[in-house]
């Protein structure tokens, strides 16, 4: 009998030693398969979380198929979300002798401009068009694609004549000027001719801001403004001496808000300054 209680007591042994080892190897398992876990898997949780030196994997950036659309108001604008960078021109050895002196004046004249590459528009274009953005410390807003001969006048005009008319009459120095129109390839307004707008050689003056906060609009002043009317006959008159046309309000009715200023060669050097 007590042989057989001893046997019993074996097999209960061997039954829970069992039982254990199942356990173990169970938990081993897990332990196991939870190691093994993929990024993937990670990503899946709510919220996502980082498991040891892993990271869960970040979703891509999607692509947007299309973006606001920009009409092009100068040769550089092109129909893409932003306005893309100027091309820059070739090495100053391509151009020819004369715009290399001409880059020499603008320098002179401590104008800030870039070269920028050829525009060609059917009848319209620059060869080698400077992108004017100060003379001196008066700035150009926005900056101004011109002719090199173009900005090297308009250059001589600002520091020369309109700089000091500025100081006489308001006591201050010239902040910037505002332009409305450098290089735009058309017609001069109800005829079939090319402006000089679309040569690169005109240029149009909106307003003039001094430095002591005055904005001075180009548009015919009050009958009282004495000081402004004055300082505008300024700039019109001493345009003439620079440029061989002189357009502004009281001249029609397309340049009421405006001066306009262009180098157009004409025969026996007559000059168009109303």
């Amino acid at each position: 009998m007590a042989g057989r209680f001893v046997a019993m007591l074996a097999v209960a042994r061997q039954n829970k030693a069992a039982r254990l080892t199942a356990v173990r190897l169970a938990t081993a398992l897990a332990v196991a398969s939870a190691s093994a876990c993929t990024t993937g898997d990670v990503f899946s949780l709510q919220p996502a979380v980082d498991v040891g030196n892993q990271t869960a994997a970040v979703p891509e950036v999607p692509q947007y198929s299309g973006m606001q659309r920009l009409v092009p108001s100068n040769p550089y604008m092109t129909q893409a979300a932003y306005p893309r960078m100027d091309e820059p021109m070739p090495p100053e050895e391509q151009m020819p002798a004369g715009e290399i002196d001409c880059r020499n004046e603008l320098k002179r004249l401590g104008v800030v401009y870039t070269d920028v590459a050829p525009i060609h528009e059917g009848q319209c274009g620059i060869d080698y068009p400077v992108k004017v953005s100060a003379v001196g410390s008066v700035e150009m807003k926005p900056a101004a694609t011109l002719t090199c001969n173009m900005a090297a006048t308009f250059a001589a005009w600002t520091k020369n004549e309109l700089v000091p008319a500025a100081r006489w009459r308001y006591f201050s120095g010239v902040r910037t000027i505002h332009q409305g129109s450098s290089y735009s390839c058309r017609n001069i307004a109800g005829e079939g001719v090319l402006s000089e707008h679309g040569k690169g050689n005109a240029l149009d003056v909106m307003s003039i801001e001094l430095n002591n906060g005055d904005d001075i609009d180009v548009r015919k002043p009050g009958l009282f403004a004495f000081r402004t009317r004055g300082f505008l006959n300024n700039v019109r008159a001493d345009g003439c001496q620079y440029f061989t046309t002189v357009l502004g309000p009281g001249y029609n009715y397309d340049h009421r808000n405006h001066f306009h200023f262009d180098i157009k060669n004409r025969k026996n050097g007559y000059r168009a300054c109303r």
